[in-house]
């Protein structure tokens, strides 16, 4: 049981891991609570990063693999009376890495690119909690100085709730981030639309950024950095108008 990977618990996470192994690592997980939090965690991103990209992924393949795959089987169909199982195997294998190809494709593609570091991970929370009804967050507007407190020392720094016009403040909570914890703010305008606020240290940055914009699916995120802390805005909102609220903030923490 001590022998358990990193690698081992990915495998776990994706479905992948041979059956002879689970025994091991559930037994492992039962032992470490905090371990299983953390997959879950993983399991919560894994299916919102599916969603977010739902359309890449239910794409056919384009027609010129699926003619080559073809050709290749036609060519190797001929052989096999020759060649016996063995060709049957070379067969599928190409055929097998045709269609992992264009997996593949799914996560290269310019809507799987779009969204580098801070904008991807903003997004994937978005879409993780912004679908909830009963528990969207941790903590609630109507206890805000209790959660601008809790969250400025879990990050290290002073963090704030900036005021959105159309968009009051719904709460927030603690995520787990790459290199620590991340804040993540959720508003709300009466339509019922929603717009979150990621926030993350940067340490040592010290730095300003202007703002940039990024796209996961229906999602886009402007995103930037303020000296000590990294922010990105996401919401299914048009670009001029998500920018005309990230100026909001912006000119919130920097009075």
């Amino acid at each position: 049981m001590d022998d358990v990977t990193e690698t081992d618990l990915q495998a776990y996470v994706d479905g992948q891991l041979p059956e002879a192994r689970r025994a091991d690592v559930e037994a492992y997980l039962a032992a470490r609570p905090e371990e299983t939090s953390r997959l879950a965690a993983y399991r919560t991103q894994r299916d919102a990063l599916r969603e977010l990209h739902a359309d890449v992924l239910a794409e056919p393949p384009p027609a010129r693999l699926v003619h080559a795959a073809e050709g290749i089987r036609g060519a190797m169909r001929a052989r096999l009376a020759r060649w016996g199982l063995a060709a049957g195997w070379i067969v599928l294998g190409l055929a097998v890495g045709a269609t992992a190809g264009w997996q593949l494709h799914a996560w290269n593609s310019p809507v799987a690119r779009a969204a580098p570091g801070i904008a991807r991970q903003a997004a994937v929370a978005h879409a993780t909690y912004t679908p909830e009804v009963r528990h969207p967050v941790e903590v609630g507007a109507d206890q805000e100085a209790h959660l601008v407190a809790w969250l400025s020392k879990r990050l290290g720094g002073s963090v704030r709730a900036p005021r959105l016009a159309g968009f009051p403040l719904v709460g927030g909570r603690l995520l787990p981030g790459e290199s620590g914890p991340v804040a993540q703010f959720m508003y709300q305008n009466e339509s019922g639309r929603r717009l979150t606020l990621y926030v993350r240290n940067e340490p040592g940055s010290g730095a300003e950024t202007a703002f940039r914009y990024a796209r996961e699916g229906k999602i886009g995120v402007f995103y930037w950095i303020d000296r000590s802390f990294g922010y990105a805005l996401s919401g299914e909102l048009e670009r001029e108008e998500l920018y005309a609220v990230a100026s909001q903030v912006y000119r919130q923490l920097n009075p």
